[in-house]
């Protein structure tokens, strides 16, 4: 690993700050609320900034919890909703809306006080917790037992919530069954959901910027690894357990919004390279912004074109659905090319 000093630390962060003010920005021009003349109604302006603070707050973790997930699975392809988050985080989510299962929560008087976001945490990390005791073996993390792992408790999940939604004919709560399970950003939290999220957010970021450095040799065997100081096992630990809290966050929040962790690291990746010190408070930046633009452009087309509520998590996963296509068809020319 190269050397690394403050300074340089200082520099790549004020230039994410840089990079995510200047697309926050941008968005203030833009919305469902109407044009926006300066000086600006104060209502307007209010409404836009909570929407790119929260957007912001969301992109943020899952473009960090990205670069973490591609460098410790050793997989491009990688997201982090790879390991259950989103899928246990929509069970419970959607669990909570059904007024029938909220009985059992004192006839939904605690549910009500629990709240959704508290449900689609509790999903989430329940469900990575399985994932981490069914892959781990002596202490020991595996990426590739992780993967398959992962995959089989999302279809779990899945499965759970089609015979929830099945057998149970039951109303949901405002806003309608499907509402959460799209990803969409809500246009405003309360103070403890702010608080909440964000101390989460901002604790398990700092986590995983103390731990970048060791994550340059991630994709080492235990011995290369070793040699260099760094306790792969422990590393991969810490920075999965960080990485998966810190999108439960995202997740109970706003949803499962997908393609934001897998897109963002590879746009920070093209402009920084792979030293994962630059490369994940850039990505943490670019998934702040580009989040907030894609709610922005969401909020714009569905006032001007379609005159309704289109969720980001449409948008996003529009966009990086392609986007994902061509990074496969990448790699597959470029394993070709190698044989």
């Amino acid at each position: 690993m190269t050397r690394w000093g403050p300074g340089q630390l200082v520099l790549t962060i004020l230039f994410s700050l840089a990079l995510w003010a200047a697309l926050a920005s941008a968005c203030l021009f833009v919305g469902s609320t109407g044009s926006i003349r300066w000086p600006a109604e104060a209502s307007t302006l209010r409404i836009r900034v909570e929407y790119v603070l929260v957007a912001s707050l969301v992109g943020a973790a899952l473009g960090a919890a990205g670069v973490v997930y591609q460098a410790i699975l050793r997989n491009p392809l990688a997201d982090p909703y790879l390991l259950g988050v989103s899928s246990g985080s929509m069970l419970m989510a959607y669990a909570w809306q059904l007024e029938s299962f909220a009985t059992i929560f004192a006839a939904g008087g605690a549910a009500a006080a629990l709240g959704q976001q508290v449900f689609g945490f509790a999903g989430a990390a329940v469900s990575v917790a399985v994932v981490f005791t069914l892959a781990s073996r002596r202490g020991r993390l595996e990426p590739v037992t992780l993967l398959l792992v992962g995959v089989i408790v999302n279809a779990v999940n899945a499965s759970v919530f089609l015979l929830l939604n099945a057998l149970v004919k039951d109303p949901a709560r405002t806003g309608g069954p499907l509402s959460f399970l799209v990803g969409g950003l809500p246009p405003y939290l309360t103070a403890q959901q702010w608080w909440a999220a964000g101390t989460c957010i901002a604790a398990g970021w700092l986590v995983l910027m103390f731990v970048a450095g060791q994550l340059n040799v991630a994709g080492l065997s235990e011995a290369e690894a070793e040699s260099l100081g760094v306790r792969i096992h422990r590393m991969r630990w810490v920075g999965l357990v960080v990485a998966s809290l810190i999108t439960a966050s995202a997740v109970a929040v706003s949803g499962p919004i997908g393609f934001v962790g897998l897109v963002c690291p590879h746009i920070a990746r093209l402009l920084v390279g792979n030293d994962q010190r630059r490369l994940l408070p850039l990505a943490t930046a670019l998934g702040a912004g580009l989040l907030a633009l894609a709610d922005a452009a969401s909020r714009w087309v569905a006032q001007s074109r379609v005159e309704t509520t289109l969720p980001v998590g449409v948008l996003t996963g529009l966009l990086g659905g392609p986007f994902f296509l061509m990074l496969l068809w990448r790699s597959r020319n470029l394993a070709t090319v190698t044989k």
